[in-house]
């Protein structure tokens, strides 16, 4: 054997090796531009996702933030209504109390007011509520527990003289139709 040829198998196997490193450079070259794209595409789903669920967070808070002033107004407008009153027009005065009023609270409004329309009529009484403060204690879109200062400035034959009486009222107003309306009233 001459020398020459003792090389030649050594050339040949390194001629072998690089040729299969050179035909899997041109398969992981190709790999690397469909693995970014797959990459980039998992990013941006994740990053819409992400997005979208924030986006439906700020919407859900900014419901709650609406109903939450607008049950507060609602609840301040109704304990004025609900803590006035005129023995002169006592039908009014309930109707108005049964237009804002829902569920039990309405339920137990009407079934009471038959005695108290009698003993409003009979001792000629006035009142007049304003509310002095009032703050919502918790909010939901539909639902709003709303808790109030009232002085509510009373007089009637037996005391002809106006006094002052300061309630705490904790009410709760539940959207009804498109309509915030009293469905529980507490006097703490």
């Amino acid at each position: 054997m001459t020398a020459t040829t003792d090389i030649e198998p050594e050339v040949s196997a390194a001629e072998e090796t690089a040729d299969e490193v050179a035909s899997d450079e041109p398969n992981t070259r190709r790999r690397w531009p469909l693995i970014r794209r797959v990459l980039l595409g998992a990013l941006i789903v994740a990053l819409l996702g992400g997005s979208g669920f924030l986006g439906w967070q700020a919407w859900q808070q900014h419901r709650v933030e609406v109903a939450s002033r607008d049950g507060q107004a609602a609840a301040v407008r109704y304990a004025q209504v609900l803590t006035s009153i005129d023995s002169n027009n006592v039908d009014q005065n309930f109707a108005d109390v049964l237009n804002g009023a829902t569920g039990e609270f309405k339920d137990m409004y009407s079934q009471s007011s038959a005695q108290l329309r009698q003993l409003l009529l009979d001792n000629k009484a006035t009142a007049h509520g304003v509310v002095i403060d009032s703050a919502v204690k918790s909010a939901t879109p539909d639902k709003v527990v709303v808790l109030m200062f009232v002085d509510q400035t009373v007089a009637n034959k037996a005391a002809p003289d106006p006094r002052i009486d300061r309630s705490r009222v904790k009410m709760t107003m539940d959207k009804v139709d498109g309509a915030w309306r009293a469905s529980k009233v507490e006097l703490p």
